[in-house]
């Protein structure tokens, strides 16, 4: 049986390129995203895999999820957080609601899926907790909200990886730096270069990319890594 591995946000994007190389890997994928019609038609791009319509928000939902996850599919060996949104403004204008819209993604999310996951995984010694954060959590203008909630997540990392260490599970953070997707295909031209000329590597990430680094984390050959923080930016943080 192949291991299962349970992806969040991942209809496009950093999400889909994760589920992508995973499954190439041989993990039955299991991607979640509160686009029905997009999670639905990213999983028929990958043979095997299955799809969950899933708001992390919502504590209630993902424990139902995670549930029926583990009865119709099988136990969950991976988790990879990767639902996230932005609501960029500058701190004199950002709204209460854009500040909560965030945090609740961003943080809460990955809270609410770590804290259904974690009591199985204990309870059979082992799993791989990819935690996807951000560049961005060490300050960003125009991103309070989203630096804030993606330095929580670091935290939560952090804090996880100490009390599920004895129970041979994983926690590990992948910050991803300027990534090809739907969010960075929006900035306008004049933004967009500013971020390629920090790229030392001289060219922009792929979903790929990152996902690479999720396969390697949640593999045997990342066993005794975790608590760690793992830029994927081409040098663009160093």
């Amino acid at each position: 049986m192949n291991p299962i591995a349970v992806v969040t946000g991942a209809q496009r994007g950093i999400g889909f390129g994760i589920s992508s190389v995973l499954s190439q890997r041989g993990y039955t994928v299991v991607l979640c995203d509160v686009d029905e019609a997009g999670v639905r038609q990213a999983s028929e791009q990958l043979p095997g895999s299955h799809f969950r319509v899933l708001d992390v928000q919502d504590f209630d939902a993902v424990a139902k999820v995670m549930a029926t996850v583990e009865e119709t599919v099988g136990p969950i060996a991976v988790l990879v957080n990767n639902a996230g949104i932005n609501r960029d403004r500058m701190l004199h204008r950002l709204t209460e609601s854009e500040w909560d819209e965030v945090l609740n993604v961003n943080l809460k999310g990955q809270f609410n899926c770590v804290r259904h996951v974690a009591p199985l995984m204990r309870q059979r010694r082992f799993g791989r907790i990819i935690n996807i954060s951000s560049a961005s959590w060490q300050g960003n203008i125009g991103q309070a909200n989203y630096a804030a909630s993606k330095a929580g997540v670091i935290g939560l990392t952090k804090t996880a990886a100490r009390e599920l260490a004895p129970f041979n599970v994983t926690v590990n953070a992948i910050c991803p730096g300027f990534i090809d997707s739907p969010m960075t295909r929006r900035l306008p031209p004049e933004a967009f270069e500013r971020m390629m000329a920090k790229i030392p590597m001289g060219r922009i990430g792929t979903p790929e990319d990152v996902g690479r680094v999720v396969a390697f984390l949640a593999s045997e050959d990342g066993a005794y890594v975790t608590g760690e923080v793992i830029n994927v930016g081409g040098g663009m943080v160093l």
